[in-house]
């Protein structure tokens, strides 16, 4: 058994879980940010037989796409009106990060 731990964008969030209910794969969500932009982010977490890692990593691939930014290249350090004013950069954020873990034990735990 593996623990799948992806983090998405915010965006990608719901259809992401739809699709992984669709295939019949149960997820956790936690909402948390970014560092590089501060974007919302969202990790996501699925315990599946190490079987399904790669039908798992194949709806993440289609339902968590890349997407363009338009970033300072410059941290706002204090405001210089001597300092040139710089033009954006972009750059490619979203997708996904996957990690894949074993679990050395499973227990799913229903009231009666």
């Amino acid at each position: 058994m593996k623990l799948v731990i992806a983090v998405i964008q915010g965006k990608d969030a719901e259809t992401l879980l739809e699709a992984l209910a669709d295939a019949g794969i149960r997820a956790t969500q936690i909402n948390s940010a970014g560092g590089f932009l501060g974007e919302s982010n969202v990790t996501m977490m699925m315990g599946v037989e190490d079987h399904e890692v790669a039908r798992v990593r194949s709806i993440i691939r289609d339902n968590c796409h890349p997407r363009t930014r338009f970033v300072n290249p410059l941290m706002p350090i204090a405001e210089v009106p001597q300092m040139p004013v710089t033009s954006q950069v972009e750059v490619l954020v979203g997708g996904a990060t996957m990690f894949v873990v074993p679990i050395l034990r499973y227990e799913r735990l229903v009231s009666a």
